[in-house]
């Protein structure tokens, strides 16, 4: 280790140095250990970098797959597709940054734990949020919470079947991940002509009125999942 590694640099040479680990111990303390003594990188240090150790590599392995599935749509003609192929698009390529199966199996199992859950799901709406501001998503309103809700639960589902297709090249988790974008799309398409209707329009003032108040996070917000406004439109 050098005095000119950043924080960032050195927690990629940690991850680096604990997948190799993973595959046998998973997510694990003794997995964090190896990786600061195979990195060289004394255990003081790393528990700087990654306070709750094996939980924060976990994540940083998640984030280099949303990193490099944003580095490929930066690539794509993504305006030429139809929205339900540019979905698709992002979430295959979401899949396929993912470099070690075994990784993803051994996460999935550490953020099914009650005390990891709530870290596995910000970790999979980051990844719907990364991937509806790539698409270009200006949602200001409530649907921009339930757009997201949408794709994490698409992507959770597709990464479940992944984890067990063994067909060639995956074709079969494609053909799944379809289905589901359009069952989304349909979903839609349904709320679409019920919102439409002048009746149903009646009928649903008053939850439409409250659905209207609601608004995006904004940095401001200091994380908070969203704002609640007024009347004037400000946040309360």
């Amino acid at each position: 280790m050098t005095e000119t590694d950043t924080q960032a640099e050195l927690k990629s040479k940690l991850l680096d140095a604990a997948l190799p680990h993973v595959t046998f111990d998973g997510w694990s303390q003794e997995t964090f250990r190896a990786a600061c003594r195979d990195a060289e990188i004394e255990p003081s240090v790393a528990r700087v970098i990654c306070p709750r150790g094996p939980i924060d590599l976990a994540l940083a392995y998640h984030e280099r797959g949303d990193a490099e599935m944003e580095r490929r749509l930066a690539l794509e003609d993504l305006p030429t597709l139809r929205l339900r192929d540019r979905i698709a698009t992002a979430i295959r390529y979401r899949i396929e940054a993912i470099d070690d199966k075994e990784a993803v199996r051994r996460g999935t199992a550490l953020f099914a734990l009650p005390g990891n859950a709530g870290d596995g799901a910000r970790a999979i709406w980051g990844t719907a949020d990364k991937i509806w501001n790539a698409l270009g998503d200006n949602a200001d309103d409530v649907n921009w919470y339930t757009k997201r809700a949408s794709l994490a639960g698409v992507y959770s589902a597709t990464i479940l079947y992944w984890l067990g297709d063994e067909s060639e090249n995956c074709e079969r988790t494609w053909e799944f991940l379809h289905s589901r974008v359009d069952d989304v799309m349909n979903l839609e398409r349904v709320r679409a002509q019920v919102t439409g209707n002048p009746l149903m329009k009646l009928i649903f003032a008053g939850p439409n009125w409250l659905a209207s108040q609601i608004r995006p996070p904004h940095k401001q917000d200091d994380g908070f999942p969203g704002t609640w406004t007024d009347e004037t439109g400000k946040p309360e």
